[in-house]
């Protein structure tokens, strides 16, 4: 995997991910980042969280 090709690629070796935060193939942050819109339409209609 080549450094065009996503944001942890390039590097010799067995290199790191070279970046403080994994990220997508597009260079968005990976983990721990929300990725649902603020204003969603559907927000009105989720009133309480799923459980089990």
């Amino acid at each position: 995997m080549n450094p065009v090709d996503h944001p942890h690629g390039g590097g010799e070796g067995r290199a790191p991910i070279g970046r403080k935060k994994p990220a997508t193939p597009w260079g968005f942050p990976a983990l721990g980042r929300r990725s649902r819109k603020r204003k969603k339409y559907s927000d009105n209609l989720i009133l309480r969280r799923r459980t089990k």
